[in-house]
């Protein structure tokens, strides 16, 4: 049960992705796009997690998920503070 939430998890941030980057395509506002990059790093994150959790339970991957997830929330991080607003 506990793997179908995972897969279920990742899917739905895929989606999110696609959905944000493609709002960004049509609307170009920028914080759209830095929130689509944050996801589909976080995406990254949630494959590794299904991967580490389900196919590879033997060897830890908690290491290389935390990866993505930390560039992901630091372009977000940027988007919020850096950058000019429109």
């Amino acid at each position: 049960m506990a793997n179908t939430v995972y897969i279920l998890c990742a899917i739905t941030s895929i989606a999110c992705a696609i959905l944000l980057l493609r709002s960004y395509y049509a609307s170009g506002v920028r914080l759209v796009l830095w929130s689509g990059l944050c996801f589909t790093f976080l995406s990254l994150n949630n494959i590794l997690l299904v991967l580490d959790l389900t196919f590879l339970p033997e060897v830890d991957l908690s290491t290389i998920r935390a990866i993505p997830e930390v560039v992901g929330l630091g372009l977000l991080l940027y988007g919020f503070i850096w950058d000019e607003h429109e």
